[in-house]
């Protein structure tokens, strides 16, 4: 399999944060903070994105997100809880409650960051096009591509790009339904993250079959809190602090994550 340009998580010191610091609106007299510890839990919402998310022979949640998490719900005294959603209705997950985090290889595209609190930026990524193998040779550009029937996860930045471009393109549930739209030959392409596209097509995968091939942009990943939530600033700490003890480093190294930690 071709190597992909490394994945490089960012520094978390230095960088913007969007809307921390605040008291949760949905309850003036309780911040974010305070509400979750008293429930015991931080629900975070995930959807089967591996190596970021998804599940072990056992069920259990596990990847570099997930495995953080954990960790982070650890240091402010709570347990993490794993819930599978909807991508496309991630913002009414947090604004209902029903999610206190949406931790999933998020990408801080403008409606990500005008409707939730997010963190600071953690890891580079971008979106790539998925197509077969055998295939592979004729779309290496975007005009190339122009003509194909895609396969997108409903309300990713897959989509954004598709949409930017004018790609004839459908909708599905999970990046995993868009690669097996492709390996199923009822889409001719897919366009997902680069970093599930490392870990899930080409020479030694469940895809072996598929491959990517351009790369349409430049994206960062954050993880998203209800608007106004003190929550995130406390994770920008808890970044602060895992990359200086190398537990960031240890857990991307552990998922393959390709992964350079910077100032």
């Amino acid at each position: 399999m071709k190597k992909l340009v490394a994945l490089v998580l960012v520094a978390v010191m230095g960088l913007s944060m969007v809307g921390c610091g605040k008291k949760d609106s949905s309850n003036d007299s309780k911040s974010d903070l305070e509400y979750v510890k008293e429930k015991g839990t931080l629900v975070v919402g995930v959807t089967d994105f591996a190596p970021m998310d998804y599940k072990d022979d056992s069920g259990n949640w596990i990847g570099f997100d997930a495995d953080m998490a954990s960790a982070f719900a650890e240091s402010i005294g709570v347990k993490a809880e794993f819930v599978e959603i909807d991508w496309d209705n991630k913002i009414m997950e947090l604004d209902g409650k029903t999610i206190d985090c949406v931790w999933n290889g998020m990408t801080l595209i403008d409606e990500v960051t005008s409707s939730m609190a997010c963190s600071d930026a953690y890891c580079n990524n971008a979106q790539v096009v998925i197509v077969p193998q055998d295939k592979a040779d004729q779309y290496q550009t975007v005009d190339s591509i122009k003509e194909l029937t895609f396969a997108v996860e409903a309300g990713s930045a897959g989509e954004d790009q598709a949409k930017e471009l004018g790609l004839n393109y459908t909708a599905v549930k999970a990046q995993s339904d868009a690669l097996m739209e492709v390996a199923a030959g009822t889409s001719d392409a897919a366009i997902i993250d680069s970093l599930m596209a490392a870990a899930m097509v080409g020479e030694g995968t469940g895809y072996a079959n598929l491959t990517y091939t351009v790369g349409l942009n430049s994206e960062k990943y954050g993880v998203g809190f209800r608007k106004d939530s003190d929550l995130a600033a406390e994770l920008n700490k808890f970044f602060t602090d895992s990359k200086a003890d190398g537990s960031m480093e240890k857990c991307a190294e552990k998922y393959k994550v390709q992964a350079a930690l910077t100032e």
